[in-house]
């Protein structure tokens, strides 16, 4: 996306291979909470690693540290709202009940959590709504073409995540609703998407097939040339004179917008360049999701955005003892012989198991630290049960603070 770069700053980048990697740097998640310059923290990663849970107890950690927070989510399984336990998640900020206040508040205002999950087609609505005058916005909202593009087309979904967390951010400014705004982004490769999306979907209602749509629609029949004329033949042939027909209502209501909706993209870009504004890359301690969490690091890099640091969830606890795998397989195979059902030798295989598997992930997170040496990093052990309620999310964020 072609935007201005902000002022030179200091950034996490992507570093050399080292022969001897050190040890990662911590990620002081408390110090980026606490951290008032924050506004705004992105959680990006591969699916399945958890990031809902991640951004939930953020959230919470925040807000129960004494900021004024709200999480907003665009992924599609709603476990977010059953953490926190609201009914369900719209596009309208719902109160988090039960979110304790911290001990040393004094005469500060109250802590505060709101969770939302985004709608993109009311987000798209609510958008041309406050563009246009009502009797274009009817026209436009009404438009067969136009719901498809709010409802489905690919992009929409990330382009007006950035339309609602641009939204919310200038509320926030204006009326000091929330001081930090922590944002899910969606369960795949395509979490970054979000960056693209605005450019994307900005040159799709900008390119040549849409302006040859348009010129039909608002220019004078003498500008319909044979060759205009052909191409219109075959495309009525093709999506049917209807379709050709919303698509051109709709382009010729929405031109208008058209330069607003990219202004605006482009502003939040610049946002999530700015220095108030975290991402935190999420990843599981398995090969393939490392290799996501390297794709991000250095598309973040980049596009200039800040990253704050990667978040391994659900690392495998270490095994009590000092027993190497190695020494318990020998000790197993001994008793083994011994005594075949032994309940001893079956337990020191599951010792050796599990400590080749932390051996494993220990490795993995190594080899990610030599690749990129600057990145901080919170190992998060895995629980022994799934996140359900606010007692579990207050777990995971002592955890990611390194409790």
């Amino acid at each position: 996306m072609n935007t201005p770069r902000s002022k030179t700053r200091t950034r996490t980048r992507v570093g050399p291979l080292a022969t001897n990697p050190e040890p990662a740097p911590r990620l002081d998640i408390d110090g980026l909470l606490d951290d008032r310059s924050t506004g705004i923290i992105v959680c990006c990663g591969s699916g399945g690693v958890g990031k809902t849970t991640a951004s939930a107890a953020l959230a919470l950690r925040a807000a129960e540290r004494g900021r004024r927070v709200v999480v907003l989510t665009i992924d599609p399984a709603r476990r977010l709202a059953q953490s926190m336990g609201i009914e369900a998640l719209d596009n309208t900020p719902r109160p988090v009940q039960g979110v304790r206040t911290p001990e040393d508040s004094g005469e500060a205002a109250p802590p505060r959590l709101d969770a939302m999950m985004l709608d993109m087609k009311r987000t798209f609505d609510e958008v041309v709504l406050s563009q246009a005058n009502p009797e274009k916005a009817r026209q436009i909202l009404d438009n067969p073409f136009y719901i498809a593009l709010s409802s489905s087309f690919a992009g929409t979904q990330e382009y007006m995540a950035m339309e609602k967390l641009g939204q919310i951010h200038a509320d926030a400014k204006r009326d000091g609703s929330y001081d930090l705004i922590v944002v899910d982004t969606p369960p795949s490769r395509s979490a970054l998407d979000f960056l693209d999306a605005p450019e994307r979907l900005s040159s799709f209602l900008d390119g040549r097939f849409i302006r040859l749509l348009l010129t039909p629609a608002r220019g004078p029949a003498r500008m319909m040339t044979a060759g205009l004329g052909l191409i219109t033949g075959a495309l009525n042939k093709i999506l049917g004179t209807q379709v050709l027909r919303d698509m051109q209502t709709f382009v010729a209501a929405f031109d208008t917008l058209f330069g607003g909706f990219r202004a605006r993209a482009q502003k939040t870009f610049q946002l999530l360049q700015a220095d108030g504004t975290a991402f935190l890359v999420v990843a599981a301690p398995e090969p393939d999701a490392l290799r996501e969490a390297a794709y991000f690091v250095e598309r973040l890099s980049e596009d200039d955005m800040p990253l704050a640091g990667l978040i391994v969830n659900r690392a495998s606890p270490a095994p009590e003892g000092a027993v190497s795998a190695d020494e318990a397989m020998a000790a197993c195979e001994r008793l083994r012989k011994e005594d075949p059902g032994s309940l001893t030798a079956g337990l020191l295989r599951l010792h050796a198991d599990q400590t080749r598997i932390v051996e494993r992930e220990a490795l993995l997170r190594e080899r990610f630290a030599a690749a990129h040496p600057q990145v901080p990093t919170a190992v998060v052990p895995a629980l022994a049960g799934d996140v359900h309620d606010l007692d579990g999310l207050r777990q995971v964020g002592e955890l990611l603070a390194g409790g």
